[in-house]
């Protein structure tokens, strides 16, 4: 026993004045999870505040696009505001920031994503952070940079922190090779745009983490989503939401495809209503990691005629973009959605009809339209 009072005695001096002047080693700050970027407990409430319940801690990267922010909106309802943190490399609206958690994230920025991760005790992220399919054929370096780059950075994270990852994919992943009518779940992809290639390797990237690392990967197929919320931005889908705002400013429409392009689309809400039912289904219900998701498919000249059945003086011209109609050719004409509606119960709500009635009660109750009915 005194030879062992001795040894301790003569740690505690060695501990306190180290023979060789470098000192005890400090663990980093970052490491024991304070950092600049950690939003205070005490901050204005739309900082994040931790919860007791067993809801998710959800991350949502990329959050200002198309779906971030209705995606938000959604699973704050469900799960409670401050669970939900939306995150983009731009700045958010006054009406998204003061909606709930926002802060700033760049998926190239590996250091800086596991750090909110970690601070924030993420449980479930939602990787919408991608450029899509015009603005990656314009820059390709930076859509591989983004695209592919920052998945793996995603994924490296979401493995090493046992996250439930979700990544979006598209009718892009698909090329003039695929069956078009109906494209099954597993078939022959090779896409020609780097959007739609990085979606392909972001689909089996995803795959492989789950079988080789255990990741609780998932990932939907997206159709052309339809959104009284956005702008047209000119995509190969973009006619869809165009031919209500032309017809309720102008009542003229030109449609850059032709008249039979039948490609699938999805409303908004059958989207995200999508994409928590396959995030929240028990991990032995999903036969596989990626999935079709489906709605309705039609073509422009059956949109026309619904259109029509709301304003019918709409006319209607067609001058036909070779670029986009060749993407067009390329894309799924229906997607066969049945093994997601086997095995999580996926089931939509909105067909052509029910579409184009919610959108002009969105986009024209105090317009053009609203005058005419």
């Amino acid at each position: 026993m005194p030879t062992v009072r001795n040894m301790s005695r003569a740690v505690r001096q060695l501990l306190q004045n180290p023979g060789c002047g470098c000192g005890i080693p400090v663990i980093p700050a970052r490491c024991i999870g304070v950092s600049p970027r950690q939003v205070a407990s005490d901050a204005s409430f739309h900082s994040v505040s931790f919860s007791n319940s067993d809801h998710p801690r959800v991350l949502i990267t990329g959050g200002l696009g198309q779906l971030g922010v209705g995606l938000a909106k959604l699973l704050r309802k469900r799960f409670g505001k401050n669970n939900v943190i939306l995150s983009d490399i731009r700045k958010p609206a006054d009406n998204v920031f003061y909606s709930g958690p926002f802060i700033y994230a760049d998926i190239l920025d590996y250091k800086n994503l596991r750090e909110i991760v970690v601070n924030n005790r993420i449980t479930w992220l939602f990787h919408y952070s991608a450029l899509l399919s015009a603005v990656g054929e314009a820059n390709v370096p930076l859509a591989r940079a983004v695209n592919i780059t920052g998945l793996h950075n995603v994924l490296d994270i979401a493995s090493e922190h046992n996250l439930r990852l979700f990544v979006p994919s598209t009718i892009g992943a698909f090329g003039p090779t695929s069956p078009r009518n109906p494209t099954p779940d597993l078939c022959i992809q090779r896409p020609r745009t780097i959007y739609g290639v990085s979606k392909v390797h972001a689909e089996l990237m995803g795959e492989y983490y789950h079988y080789r690392y255990g990741l609780d990967f998932r990932c939907l197929r997206y159709p052309g989503i339809i959104s009284a919320d956005s702008q047209p931005g000119g995509g190969t889908t973009d006619y869809a939401v165009q031919i209500f705002h032309d017809a309720i400013k102008t009542g003229k429409f030109q449609c850059y495809l032709k008249p039979d392009s039948r490609l699938p689309m999805m409303y908004i809400d059958d989207c995200l209503k999508a994409t928590l039912e396959v995030m929240e289904a028990p991990a032995d219900a999903l036969s596989m990691r990626t999935y079709n998701i489906s709605a309705m498919s039609f073509t422009p000249e059956e949109l026309v005629q619904e259109v029509q059945k709301h304003v019918p003086e709409l006319q209607v011209t067609y001058k036909v973009d070779e670029i986009r109609q060749a993407i067009a050719d390329s894309w799924p004409m229906n997607f066969d959605d049945r093994n997601a509606r086997r095995d999580w119960g996926w089931k939509h709500d909105y067909d052509l009809p029910e579409l184009v009635t919610t959108m002009f009660s969105l986009l024209g109750s105090d317009s053009r339209i609203a005058q005419v009915n």
